[in-house]
């Protein structure tokens, strides 16, 4: 199953939809975000059908909001893909570098990406997400696949000035409104195992600057799934980030930076494409001073 959460016109609080097609219809209205879902589904309950009455809207009339609204974690692995590790000057790992992302680094596809006044080494970095469906500890590998709920598309935005101020990527990572997440979330079932093998690409402005497959992620899911539960436990809700392909900003040559104004959009086959506005928290800042 596809599922958007999101508003309507007129609607306050998101819903969640089935999406197929350019359709989407309401399986719970009202319920803010996927989490009451996945808790659900994590105590052996079932996906929700729409209604057979239930009448669509189009996908275009749904605002989008964030799949999970306050994770309880968000976990990002970075040099994901051989390339992207050595276009950034680092030696292919052979163990995952992980860094947190905090929650008020999120935003939802369709709402500005925020430049900061503090930098311009605005950079996008296109990458799959996993949301964790059935939580634990100490999780096999073989069984980890189990415990995804859906995956959906991310982008890693970075301020790579801050990023490299020191060997903790914490700071470049966590500016506010600087990741972008969603709109789909696709369960396992429509996917390849793990989500391997499907394209995976970003276009800034129309122009494509990263172009590559999951199936050359170093760590792929039921893997990377194993490796943090061994350090943690991974509750329903959480999420995992699986790094980038080679193509960002940083590593061209002249290096390409997102400005105010700028469009980016990062899909991945058989998910779905996130695509935000870029806009300077001066410019943000403005805006909100107009509508006060």
């Amino acid at each position: 199953m596809k599922l958007l959460t999101g508003t309507l016109a007129g609607d306050r609080t998101p819903s969640v939809f089935a999406v197929s097609g350019d359709r989407a219809t309401l399986v719970q209205d009202g319920a803010g975000d996927l989490t009451a879902l996945i808790q659900s589904i994590a105590k052996g309950g079932a996906l929700p059908e729409p209604a057979a009455d239930a009448a669509s809207v189009p996908v275009a009339d749904v605002t989008p909001a964030l799949p999970i609204a306050r994770p309880g974690k968000i976990v990002c692995l970075g040099l994901n893909y051989a390339e992207h590790a050595r276009e950034g000057g680092y030696d292919v790992p052979d163990y995952p570098a992980m860094f947190l992302r905090a929650a008020t680094s999120m935003v939802p596809a369709g709402a500005p990406m925020v430049l900061p006044e503090a930098s311009e080494t605005f950079d996008y970095e296109t990458e799959l997400m996993i949301i964790i469906g059935k939580g634990g500890r100490h999780i096999a590998e073989a069984d980890a696949l189990d415990h995804v709920f859906g995956y959906t598309t991310f982008n890693d935005g970075s301020i790579r000035d801050y990023q490299r101020k020191t060997h903790q990527w914490t700071a470049g990572k966590n500016f506010d409104g600087t990741g972008a997440l969603g709109p789909i979330v696709v369960t396992p079932d429509e996917l390849p195992a793990g989500a391997s093998g499907l394209a995976i690409r970003t276009r800034l402005n129309g122009r494509v600057m990263q172009d590559s497959n999951t199936s050359d992620m170093i760590f792929p899911a039921a893997r990377t799934i194993a490796i943090v539960s061994e350090i943690m436990t991974l509750e329903p809700g959480d999420m995992i980030a699986f790094g980038t392909p080679p193509g960002v900003g940083h590593a061209r040559r002249p290096q390409v930076w997102m400005k105010d104004g700028d469009v980016i959009e990062v899909e991945i086959e058989g998910i779905g494409t996130c695509r935000n506005p870029v806009v300077s928290e001066a410019a943000l800042a403005r805006e909100k001073a107009v509508t006060a």
